[in-house]
Parts: C-alpha cells; sequence; structure tokens
C-alpha cells in the first residue's frame, strides 16, 4: 500500500513540481497512517424475527384474537368451525371478486396489467331488527362498486348496486339502522365517470350513465368536493352535487362537515345538508352530531343525535333520532359485526318514541377495499 503511495508521489513531483509534490506527500502520508485509526460511523443494528413480529409491534388488522390472548391454547367449539367455514369463503371469493376487477381493467384499458385505484367491491352480510313488539327477523343484504379506469386514467367505468341521490336523505342518515326490507328499492346504475381539479384544492366528477332497467333512465351529476383544515383542531369538508334524471327530473345536494378532536381518543364532528326534492318541490335537511371513538385493536364506538326537516308546507321537523353503533371486528379487515341500538322520533307517530335494536353481520370480498371500523 505504501509502495502505491510512493509510484504516485514521484508522478506528481516530475510533473508539478517539488513544492506541489511536498504538499501532496503530507497530504497521503497524513490519510494514509491516519486511515488505520479510523472507526466506522454508522453501526448496523440488527433485529431478529421475533423481536420485529412480536405482537405489541404488529398492526391492529393483523390480530384475529385480543393480544393477551396470544399464547392461548385453541379451543374446539361450533363457532370455531362455522368462522373457519367463513374464513374459507373469503379466501376463495376475496382473489375471484379482485380478479373480476383487474380483468375488466386490462379489457377496457387495453394494457396487459391492471391500472391501480381500483375501488371494486362485493358487500354481502345479513341484519336483524327487534322493535317494539316485533320479533327479530333475519334479512339478507348485499351491494357491490364495479370502479374501473379506462385507457385516459381520468376516465372511470362505475357500475354500482344504487345511486345515494335517489334515496331519501332520511333513509341515507340512518342507513345503520335498517334492514333491506325497510330501505328504498335501488336500481343498479352504470355511468361513465371524468375526473378533474379546479386548482389544488377542489376535486370535480361528472357522471353520464343510465339506470339499469328497461326502460333505461338516462342520468348526468356533477359534484365538487373540498377538504381543509382550519388549524390544528378543526378539520373541514364541502360538497356540492347537481344530477338530472330523465325520469324524476333534477336535484340539488349540499353537504358539509366539521370534525376535531376533543380529548380522551374521542373526535366529535358535525354535518350539515340540504338537499333540493324537484318530486315534491321542496327542501329536506339533516343536522347531525355525533362522537367516535376506537376502544381498542377490534372494536370503535359511534354515538349520534339527529335531526331532520322539510320546508313545505313550512320548515318543520319531520323526525329525530339519537343511535349507539358498537362496531367489532370479528377477523382481519374484513369481516365485522354490528349492534345498533336506536331511538326515532318521527313527526307521523306523534314523535312518539320508538325503539329498535339491530345486529348485522358485514363480509367484504376485495383485494383492495380497507374499511374504517
Amino acid at each position: 500500500m505504501k509502495g502505491s503511495w510512493w509510484t504516485l508521489v514521484d508522478q506528481l513531483r516530475l510533473r508539478q513540481g517539488s513544492a506541489f509534490a511536498l504538499t501532496v506527500t503530507a497530504l497521503l502520508l497524513f490519510i494514509s497512517t491516519s486511515s488505520y485509526g479510523i472507526e466506522p460511523v454508522f453501526k448496523v443494528q440488527e433485529h431478529s424475527i421475533t423481536d420485529t413480529l412480536v405482537p405489541a409491534k404488529l398492526p391492529p388488522s393483523f390480530y384475529t384474537f385480543d393480544p393477551d390472548e396470544y399464547w392461548a391454547e385453541p379451543r374446539d367449539s361450533y363457532w370455531m368451525g362455522f368462522s373457519n367455514f367463513i374464513l374459507r369463503q373469503e379466501r376463495l371469493q376475496g382473489p375471484k371478486v379482485q380478479s373480476l376487477g383487474n380483468w375488466a381493467d386490462r379489457t377496457l384499458s387495453g394494457e396487459s396489467h391492471s391500472l391501480p385505484n381500483n375501488e371494486s367491491y362485493l358487500r354481502l352480510g345479513f341484519a336483524t331488527e327487534s322493535e317494539y313488539g316485533a320479533p327479530a327477523q333475519f334479512e339478507p343484504e348485499i351491494k357491490f362498486r364495479l370502479d374501473i379506469p379506462t385507457t385516459k386514467r381520468k376516465l372511470r367505468l362505475v357500475i354500482e348496486s344504487e345511486s345515494d341521490e335517489l334515496i331519501p336523505l332520511e333513509e341515507r342518515q340512518r342507513d345503520r339502522q335498517l334492514t333491506e326490507p325497510d330501505r328504498t328499492t335501488g336500481t343498479a346504475t352504470g355511468a361513465l365517470r371524468y375526473l378533474s381539479q379546479i386548482g389544488d384544492a377542489i376535486n370535480l366528477s361528472n357522471d353520464i350513465g343510465a339506470r339499469l332497467h328497461f326502460p333505461p333512465d338516462a342520468f348526468w351529476r356533477a359534484t365538487a368536493e373540498k377538504y381543509w383544515k382550519a388549524n390544528e383542531d378543526w378539520a373541514f369538508r364541502a360538497q356540492q352535487r347537481f344530477y338530472y334524471y330523465h325520469q324524476d327530473g333534477w336535484g340539488a345536494r349540499t353537504w358539509f362537515s366539521a370534525s376535531r378532536d376533543v380529548g380522551n381518543g374521542w373526535r366529535f364532528w358535525t354535518s350539515s345538508e340540504l338537499e333540493w326534492v324537484h318530486n315534491d318541490s321542496e327542501f329536506v335537511a339533516s343536522q347531525i352530531f355525533s362522537t367516535y371513538k376506537r376502544l381498542n385493536n377490534r372494536s370503535t364506538l359511534n354515538p349520534r343525535v339527529g335531526v331532520l326537516g322539510e320546508s313545505k308546507p313550512g320548515w318543520r321537523t319531520t323526525s329525530a333520532f339519537v343511535d349507539l353503533t358498537w362496531r367489532y371486528r370479528l377477523h382481519s379487515d374484513w369481516l365485522f359485526a354490528e349492534l345498533i341500538p336506536a331511538l326515532t322520533f318521527p313527526r307521523e307517530k306523534s314523535f312518539k318514541d320508538q325503539g329498535s335494536v339491530l345486529f348485522r353481520v358485514e363480509m367484504f370480498f376485495s383485494g383492495s377495499i380497507n374499511p374504517d371500523f
């Protein structure tokens, strides 16, 4: 090593002169002698797989059990056999739903690989509701969406089981309290959706499509949405939608929400909505107050208070409600259960309380959906 240093010095002395060569010689000798005493600056810390995968460091969606049950012995039961059957169905059917979306991606886009942002899903479940004097009855539920990017990334094909602007406002706000017989009969819709922006803050979408029945009911809708934070505490979201259905006429909807953390893991929400109903030539409105907390890695709690009203014959309250949603993650991030006790005070019943308790189990079959539980 030292021989190579002196060879380089001799070459520099011949080319540049003695003064420059002496300077370079001193510098090279300093580097050569100091290099043996330099200690490594970075230390590589290796972590074993056992340390990395300890229960406390895994995400909540990993668990199918409580963390304190990590070393518990498995127990055989009827529920275990039933749950294992359900898990097998998710593993079998989930990839099929994802493959359907990927196939549609490739077919419509003309590309060999599926495009990103595929929000297709299939949601299956059953719910039972018990009211005053009425026995519980189990009702199946199904919703789906096929959301596919086309060749142009801003143009999408959207096929879904129902369109929310065709659902009455009160029903939309109380959707989780209801079973399928209590809901408005929906019709699947298909539309081409074009996405754009106004500046960097407002997202726009324009849909042109039809309700998928005979004869088809053509429609158009445009939606503008904006999200922003006023400060460290308050966050806001606003949405404006206009739509026109050939058979039902036109309508408009304005929605605004605000939220903030209130301490101890709770988040406060308030939302206001105003909608014009063309068939009835009136406005309907809602005001909802709610809080939300994640109790642990498996369950959440969401109490709400809501008031709904209309403008015809004059502004008046049509109903009020109070409900509490306890949502429990049964397995991974696709199998959930809900328990929802609720009180409703409708005007048509002279605001007499109507109590109910609803139990629901839902399964999501998709390769990408991540429900917020």
